[in-house]
């Protein structure tokens, strides 16, 4: 059954998000402290799995979509090393940029992308969204009260902001807010890495929690990059597509 046409959002939730869930629980274990208390190599092992991972997920997904990956890869190269290595935003267990890192970064994407894109999800679009927006808000305001997170509610807050004149993406980065929430805590509670007490390290008026709530605010980057390349790369398609999108709006406001 593909998961995109499924009619049942349990399916397409757990084929995409479900998998991705498990997936990270599971590989980043063998990157956390944990598992280098059997072997020096554990990151290795990390690298391996993720590569291995990666290929499948490619071999499987559509055209676009590789290239999307592709896409995503090479951002992510760009934007760990400029915020963990020169920023010093963030810090992994190794002072490094694990391989497996921009690789997972393009997973995240596709699994995110695939969720928001599915026909059992877009039906019920405004309820998951409404659901999505209080859990998140919940979950800011937890962090902010009791772990004194204010950058990660600011970064939040700055995210709800904008989704908000963003209807067509607005799915897309709710579900990135909640799957970025989601990987952090469980790099985080592994050692994988670790977040400064305040904001960069270096701003005292920003306290953050490690991991800070809203760190996805920064995923928009990477989804923002990856759709302007592809425009760049296939500008008569993506015109195609403009054109057939404001017939359908016009229609609509026709028969209305």
């Amino acid at each position: 059954m593909s998961l995109l046409a499924s009619k049942s959002p349990l399916y397409a939730t757990g084929k995409s998000l479900g998998l991705l869930f498990l997936y990270l629980i599971t590989g980043l274990w063998l990157d956390s402290y944990y598992f280098i208390k059997y072997t020096d190599n554990a990151q290795w092992y990390a690298n391996i799995v993720m590569f291995i991972m990666f290929s499948i997920v490619f071999i499987k997904v559509t055209k676009r979509a590789r290239e999307q990956m592709i896409t995503a890869v090479l951002i992510a190269i760009i934007g760990e090393y400029l915020f963990s290595i020169v920023l010093g935003m963030y810090t992994y267990r190794l002072g490094n940029v694990p391989h497996y890192v921009p690789p997972g970064h393009a997973l995240v994407y596709i699994a995110v992308l695939y969720f928001s894109k599915a026909s059992s999800i877009i039906k019920h679009k405004v309820s998951v969204e409404k659901f999505f927006t209080i859990f998140i808000l919940i979950y800011a305001l937890v962090f902010l009260i009791v772990k004194n997170d204010i950058f990660g509610f600011v970064m939040t807050v700055a995210t709800l902001l904008i989704l908000r004149n963003k209807p067509r993406e607005r799915l897309f980065y709710l579900t990135m807010y909640l799957t970025v929430a989601y990987l952090e805590i469980v790099g985080t509670n592994y050692l994988c890495w670790k977040w400064p007490s305040i904001a960069w390290g270096v701003f005292d008026f920003l306290p953050s929690h490690n991991p800070p709530s809203g760190i996805s605010f920064f995923y928009f980057g990477l989804d923002l990059g990856s759709l302007w390349l592809y425009k760049q790369r296939h500008k008569l398609t993506w015109s195609r597509m403009k054109s057939i999108r404001k017939i359908r709006q016009e229609k609509q406001l026709t028969v209305n």
